[in-house]
């Protein structure tokens, strides 16, 4: 399997599923692609344990795969996709693990629609060097949907990756709801991205000194995820948000520390856009996308 953007995300994957016995090409530009086919991935992670597995690495996919993971930011997306031609893929599965909720369109303009597999990702990993990935949070876990009307041939592929997934270590779920598996979990990033990057404070200080604007966001992104076809329970994430780590921060605001772009057009702004599509009102929200850099 590929895995396009072996950076924290990616490259926390591309190792797990090496370690577990999977040739696993990393996609990448020429320089991380070098150190990658020298040096293989390092991850450090209180869950998984230090260790080191080779990949094999390259900046275009140049030979057919079962399936390719991408784990690039949504602001460099176009530019990463030209590493994987559409002839190259042949029946490989796409399963992007990007944040936000618009992203499956723009991909089955490209590819294939029905290999298009709608995914999300939780967990808190960062690529601290080229090919050295810290894994921070207690948890990893995907959901995925195959889309509507997928044959069979697609469903029997992506249950066998769940299962290498599953068995690498990251527990995978297969949903028969794609708005489900992006909306539910689009509640619950939109406001941790928002808030600890507007005010610049890890999970533990939104928390303790933003209740109340956590608790409206809260309310407005989980209307806007009904809407769109996925219940949640307000109640219910403010309490995950209670039993998460004082210290976790989101990648948005990792990425408003280091000088990199934003990812808030993927995220505030297509919160924005659907709740204006059904017509709810988000004051919180538009406050904190326009209080922040585009």
């Amino acid at each position: 399997m590929a895995v396009l953007g072996p950076g924290g995300v990616g490259g926390l994957l591309a190792a797990l599923l090496a370690r577990a016995g999977h040739r696993v090409i990393c996609l990448a530009g020429p320089g991380t692609a070098d150190h990658l086919a020298r040096h293989g991935l390092t991850v450090r992670s209180a869950r998984y344990g230090d260790f080191t597995a080779p990949v094999t690495a390259g900046t275009g996919l140049g030979e057919p795969v079962d399936a390719c993971l991408i784990t690039v930011k949504h602001t460099a997306l176009p530019a990463a996709l030209e590493r994987i031609p559409p002839a190259a893929l042949g029946e490989g599965l796409l399963l992007p693990l990007l944040n936000g909720v618009e992203h499956p369109a723009l991909l089955r303009g490209r590819y294939a629609p029905r290999r298009v597999v709608a995914a999300a990702i939780r967990v808190e990993s960062t690529r601290t060097a080229p090919g050295v990935i810290e894994h921070t949070s207690p948890f990893a876990g995907i959901d995925a949907a195959a889309p509507a009307g997928a044959p069979d041939a697609v469903r029997s592929r992506l249950a066998g990756l769940a299962a290498a997934l599953t068995a690498a270590g990251v527990r995978t779920t297969l949903r028969e709801d794609e708005a489900a598996v992006l909306w539910s979990k689009m509640a619950f990033l939109a406001p941790l991205a928002l808030l600890t990057t507007r005010y610049g404070e890890p999970v533990g200080g939104i928390r303790s000194g933003h209740r109340a604007e956590l608790r409206a966001l809260l309310a407005e992104t989980v209307a806007v995820a009904a809407a769109c076809g996925a219940p949640a329970d307000a109640a219910e994430l403010l309490g995950f948000w209670d039993a998460l780590p004082a210290g976790m921060k989101s990648s948005m605001q990792r990425d408003a520390e280091a000088g990199r772009p934003l990812e808030l057009d993927a995220i505030g702004g297509a919160l924005l856009r659907a709740a204006e599509a059904h017509g709810i009102p988000v004051p919180t929200a538009a406050a904190l996308v326009a209080a922040l850099p585009g």
